[in-house]
């Protein structure tokens, strides 16, 4: 099941890096303005926040979902390759795109949390890393033209759709699993505090995903240089996934405060050193506290606060990496266009919002223990 679990997170992770460092630049050679290409990365992340809502009350998120999800994410590349140059059916696209995407991933977390231990769990996880930077290397070498991207994009959601069905096997049927109506009774309510954390955490993300190569460009930097940050960072975020299982023994929300503030550091150095090579590439290091450990803490501790495991993990994806990303898009994409020296301070001080709205959700929830 390991060997499994790792080819998928290899070829999901590499579809992901083809659509999140290269797609913004491809856009760009179709002539999007910065503002357009901000509305379409608001499209994907918008559909995973609506997707936990939808099954909460209408469906349940189990096998036949989970591969009906895998054929649409390649039927949604196979759709970018004829709308690509027209805004409106490309935006359309993504909306697919991005519902398809925001199913499988919560199905095969809360399958991988449930069968492996928390060390082994960041052992498979890291492989999803090594697919990213595999194809952030590849490409930055020999990516020539626009569309070769999306021919890369293409045979990722193919791999993608094959390592996800070879893991049906494995699917075991919960011999506890929550009812419709429990599912109803899923509250975000009552730690409003957490779950805004999570959402300003990854609105301050939106800035990097979307406009740091671009960012980088703007001041200098080569593509090919930039890839290897992105490569960088990545590096440190799997030596990070191998060797934390000794932490995440520890408290799993003081490893979410400290990783948040490290993180607007990182976004600080970014603002103050644009035009330094060697602290933008020390700032990527710290992607390794900031996504790799903030990410495995969070889902973990997810997975304790509720009974509702799939629904729960699939809310992390939508209000974090889908509203949070989504407004982190079209917020990154106005600034950026209109401020572009600001980004990264405006992502600094969101930042510290959510570190702060975690100082209150332990307060809240202190409170509710006495």
């Amino acid at each position: 099941m390991k060997t499994a679990l790792s080819l998928f997170y290899g070829a999901y992770f590499a579809l992901v890096g083809v659509y999140v460092i290269f797609m913004p630049k491809v856009l760009l050679e179709f002539d999007y303005s910065k503002s357009e290409i901000g509305v379409i990365y608001f499209a994907a992340p918008f559909m995973r926040f609506l997707l936990p809502f939808i099954f909460k009350y209408f469906g349940t998120l189990n096998h036949r979902v989970y591969t009906l999800a895998l054929f649409a994410t390649l039927l949604s590349t196979l759709i970018f390759l004829t709308t690509v140059e027209d805004f409106w059916l490309y935006l359309i696209g993504n909306l697919f795109f991005g519902a398809s995407m925001g199913i499988s991933l919560p199905f095969i977390e809360t399958i991988a949390l449930q069968k492996l231990s928390k060390q082994s769990y960041g052992r498979v996880r890291l492989w999803g890393s090594v697919g990213f930077i595999v194809i952030a290397l590849w490409l930055g070498e020999v990516l020539s033209s626009p569309y070769e991207a999306l021919y890369y994009l293409l045979g990722s959601a193919f791999l993608t759709l094959l390592f996800g069905l070879r893991l049906l096997p494995f699917v075991s049927i919960d011999p506890n699993p929550p009812t419709q109506e429990e599912n109803q009774r899923f509250s975000l309510q009552k730690y409003w505090a957490f779950w805004s954390s999570i959402f300003l955490m990854q609105v301050a993300f939106g800035g990097f995903y979307q406009f740091f190569t671009i960012y980088e460009l703007d001041h200098g930097v080569s593509l090919q240089v930039s890839s290897w940050m992105w490569t960088f960072g990545v590096l440190c975020e799997i030596a990070m996934l191998y060797f934390q299982g000794t932490l995440l023994q520890k408290n799993l929300l003081s490893i979410l405060q400290i990783a948040t503030l490290v993180t607007a550091l990182r976004w600080l150095l970014l603002y103050y050193y644009a035009n330094n090579v060697i602290i933008t590439f020390a700032s990527q290091s710290l992607h390794a506290i900031g996504f790799a450990l903030y990410h495995t803490a969070l889902i973990s501790y997810v997975f304790s606060l509720y009974h509702q495991k799939r629904l729960a993990q699939q809310f992390v994806l939508g209000i974090g990496f889908g509203l949070g990303g989504a407004m982190g898009a079209l917020l990154s994409g106005k600034i950026y266009e209109n401020h572009g020296s600001s980004l990264f301070l405006v992502e600094a001080l969101i930042t510290v919002g959510a570190w702060l709205m975690l100082q209150l959700h332990q307060q809240r929830k202190d409170h509710l223990k006495l």
